[in-house]
């Protein structure tokens, strides 16, 4: 039975702005009022208390929950203090009610922009979502039919049309098309996809039918293990949130004290100890300033939101970041160690050369590929895609496969071998020597040699820049570990400029290796180790911090990875390792600023030589001010 859409919920955060957008212009517009029309007494207190109760109601019930509760202390309650205590003094002072008004609407003014400034960093992560699909298509009597994409079982085949999401990871088993995938891996140009290529979840159909042989159930699918990660992201804190939290919770109390010592003391020694009139409502008035400047929003508020908006820049640009913790580590990064197969080259063995030969390359590639025809070796299978069409198996007789040498038959009914140099000593043809790193195929045919061809492993197209890219951003030391032969790897480390490499190593090799280098790297700084392989997977979790490739990578790399490069591109380590030193750089500004600003209003609050506006300044205009400084982490594009 098919199963229907599921029905989009409007985001609650916008009709909560709204709402307090509303009120906002109505508390205002009833004070402007209220400043023209003269009013005295009873009647003065009741109007003026109308706009404060249009703004601030939600402030008193959750100040009042709090105390119900047990958490007294937080910006609720020292603003809920703060303000009745205004009014009190208002009345009993005959004075003004504007100030206690005033500092409740600026204050909510503060929260509304928090509220939007948490919005605009949710959009990233929001777009994100809209990668989870609603159904899948699967035919049934030649119709299709929407169910969902928790009910289908592996090894069945789904349909895709153009500008459905692909529901889960697969196989395309019939058509071809182009698929969006921006909002996996941040890349705005399209990747085209035909029979037989592997196509995971997540991604748009652009053109054309396709349909999909499911190789996994939806929730091992790559669409929720990205949506797993981002939703728990914000679950995992920094060190600066911790610490923050744990400020707050010592903080406020202590201001309370505080501002209640400011308010008896002093008036009591002025009594007791000089004969003075105590004056308690100016001692009062001091202490209530104090709370709402002592109010600590600005750090509360904005440390989070900076990391929050860090991770939601980052994963606008491709890279998954699975919590603040890991951005913070990110930002220390000094020495970053490489896999090399599938981090910094392809995996993909390719035909790099074809030299010395006497026939066209093309003649010889496919002597190469029918010769080889029968294995299923990946070398074999690398001459075959340079062929670029499937060998005609008729026109190859009498196969012979020497092991360790290569392989003899006929084509068209000449002898062709095609092995490495023992096989060309073993059937005493004079060979030529390749002078590159890689494997090299040499050819003979009909007795004569016939040149050689070079198969090795390619380089990414941005892996030298990488290397570049991550000196500038303050790495000192850069190293690739493989388990390849020693001539290939120095000659790819040689190519990238990496500093140190460790070739021909098992996966416990490559951790004790890590190891050492963990030992030896400076102090305060981290190791990051980036891999793809699910023998990288020890490496991963052993490394300060590990990045997984995330496209090509492995489900074991992916899960013990603490970042996720979604689309294999080493170039965004470098603009990672940036993301987060932008992100703490914004975090230490708002610690500094909000902390120094509130110890000199405190001070001068204390001193009764700042009221009731500056306090608003010191609260909500430090909050304002380090929010939006927040947001700058979401701009991440010219990093």
């Amino acid at each position: 039975m098919p199963v229907k859409p599921l029905k989009k919920v409007t985001n609650p955060v916008n009709k909560k702005q709204k709402k307090m957008l509303v009120r906002i212009f109505a508390a205002a517009a009833l004070l402007i009022a209220l400043h023209f029309v003269p009013l005295d007494g009873m009647w003065k207190f009741v109007l003026y208390l109308v706009p404060y109760l249009v703004i601030g109601y939600d402030i008193l019930i959750k100040a009042g929950k709090g105390i119900k509760n047990r958490q007294v202390f937080d910006e609720n309650f020292l603003m809920a203090i703060a303000t009745i205590g205004a009014f009190v003094i208002a009345v009993t002072d005959s004075g003004d009610y504007v100030e206690a008004i005033a500092v409740m609407l600026f204050y909510q003014i503060g929260e509304f922009f928090q509220s939007y400034a948490v919005g605009k960093s949710r959009k990233n992560i929001s777009e994100l979502m809209d990668i989870r699909p609603d159904y899948a298509n699967i035919e049934e009597n030649g119709a299709l039919v929407r169910v969902d994409p928790d009910e289908v079982e592996v090894g069945t085949v789904i349909v895709v049309q153009p500008g459905e999401k692909v529901p889960i990871d697969g196989v395309i088993v019939e058509g071809s098309g182009s698929l969006n995938t921006s909002a996996l891996t941040g890349e705005s140009l399209p990747r085209d996809a035909k029979t037989g290529d592997e196509i995971i979840s997540g991604c748009i159909n652009m053109t054309g039918v396709l349909k999909i042989k499911t190789t996994k159930e939806f929730g091992e699918s790559t669409v929720s293990k990205i949506l797993d990660l981002v939703e728990n992201a914000s679950s995992r804190k920094s060190k600066s949130e911790d610490f923050i939290s744990k400020f707050a919770k010592i903080y406020t109390p202590a201001v309370c004290i505080g501002a209640f010592a400011l308010a008896i003391l002093p008036p009591l020694i002025r009594m007791l100890a000089m004969g003075s009139s105590p004056q308690w409502s100016d001692w009062i008035y001091r202490a209530l300033t104090f709370l709402v400047i002592s109010c600590p929003c600005a750090l509360v508020i904005s440390i989070p939101l900076s990391f929050f908006a860090g991770i939601g820049g980052a994963s606008r640009e491709g890279v998954l970041v699975k919590g603040s913790n890991y951005l913070e580590t990110l930002s220390k990064t000094n020495y970053v160690v490489f896999d090399k197969t599938g981090t910094l080259t392809q995996g993909v063995f390719e035909v790099n050369g074809i030299h010395h030969n006497k026939l066209e390359d093309e003649k010889l590639i496919e002597y190469a590929a029918l010769v080889e025809s029968a294995s299923s070796h990946p070398i074999s299978r690398s001459l075959q895609r340079a062929y670029g069409r499937e060998p005609d198996r008729s026109r190859v007789t009498d196969v012979q496969e020497i092991s360790g040498n290569g392989v003899m038959a006929n084509v068209d009914g000449i002898p062709v071998a095609a092995g490495n140099a023992k096989l060309m000593e073993r059937l005493g043809i004079e060979y030529i020597p390749c002078h590159h790193v890689g494997t090299i195929i040499h050819m003979a045919i009909d007795g004569q040699y016939a040149g050689h061809i070079l198969i090795s492993d390619v380089i990414k197209p941005t892996a030298k820049e990488a290397i570049g890219a991550l000196k500038s951003a303050g790495v000192t030391k850069t190293v690739m570990l493989t388990g390849d032969i020693g001539s290939v790897a120095q000659a790819v480390g040689r190519e990238l400029g990496v500093d140190e490499v460790h070739s021909e190593l098992l996966p416990e090799d490559k951790v004790e290796i890590v190891e050492k280098l963990i030992k030896t790297k400076p102090a305060g700084g981290t190791l990051a180790f980036v891999g793809d392989g699910i023998n990288d997977a020890p490496v991963l979790s052993r490394a300060d911090i590990g990045i997984a490739m995330g496209a090509m990578g492995s489900d074991a790399a992916i899960e013990a990875a603490d970042v996720v490069l979604m689309d294999d591109d080493p170039m965004k380590i470098s603009k990672a390792i940036k993301i987060s030193k932008k992100c703490l750089r914004i975090v230490y500004q708002n610690i500094v600023f909000a902390i120094g600003i509130k110890l000199i209003c405190l001070a001068l609050g204390a001193l009764g030589i700042a009221g009731m506006w500056l306090a608003i300044f010191a609260d909500v205009g430090v909050m304002i001010i380090a929010v939006l400084n927040a947001i700058r982490a979401l701009f991440v594009k010219k990093l």
